[in-house]
């Protein structure tokens, strides 16, 4: 048994399979965290506040897709380069992106032949959240401004959190609804926006650092042409 928090503008008692965007990051699902703190400031997107909604689920037969766990080695890429392209695939695959060049579609088409899992046998998901800042950074990493390196330090920028997602009937009749939290806007929207700013600002000073040795996408496609794999 897992305790698990949405934060929303709404209170939802009851989940439903196939409601919401499917232009999330990881598609349509159910998204939520282990973290309460998390969750408040998730749910206060402005100064109104919102609502935390607070979980009970029974994974006893799930089946889960953690992407922070992927094997130590594959190829010519180390598990945390693996884990962040995985993650990249997932995004650019569900996200609406708008594409600005040639370099940037082919990175895009790279990510999802080679490196996108497939999550249709999964009943939830955990991995990285890509608000506002952390998809600055997988643009900047698609239009080839940023080393995988340096796109696997982004993510651990400002602590934003890990998210916990529901996609399969089967798991969504194993959601228990316990209680609503109200949230002050007032105190966790201001933590929210300075969270955001903590990571951007620790961004820029990363970029501001030279990448080295570090491999840019355009880098990764063509060792891939040369070793077809």
């Amino acid at each position: 048994m897992r305790t698990i928090y949405h934060g929303s503008v709404k209170i939802i008692e009851q989940p439903q399979y196939g409601a919401g965007r499917k232009d999330n990051d990881y598609g349509l699902g159910f998204y939520c965290t282990e973290d309460m703190e998390l969750a408040k400031e998730w749910a206060a997107s402005d100064e109104r506040g919102g609502f935390v909604n607070c979980y009970e689920v029974e994974e006893d037969g799930m089946c889960f897709l953690n992407l922070q766990q992927i094997p130590e080695e594959s190829g010519s890429y180390s598990a945390q380069e693996r884990m962040i392209l995985q993650w990249m695939a997932l995004l650019v695959d569900n996200r609406a992106i708008r594409l600005g060049s040639p370099v940037e579609r082919r990175g895009k088409e790279y990510l999802i032949s080679c490196f996108l899992p497939d999550i249709s046998k999964y009943d939830c998901l955990i991995g990285y959240r890509a608000d506002d800042s952390y998809f600055s950074y997988a643009r900047a990493f698609l239009s080839n401004t940023l080393t995988i390196g340096q796109l696997s330090a982004a993510m651990r920028l400002g602590n934003l959190g890990l998210q916990y997602v529901i996609r399969s009937p089967r798991m969504f009749d194993r959601i228990r609804f316990l209680e609503t939290v109200p949230v002050d806007g007032g105190v966790y929207f201001p933590k929210r926006i300075q969270r955001d700013q903590s990571a951007r600002k620790e961004f820029r000073r990363m970029l501001d650092q030279e990448a080295g040795e570090g491999r840019y996408l355009s880098d990764l496609m063509r060792e891939n042409d040369r070793t077809g794999r």
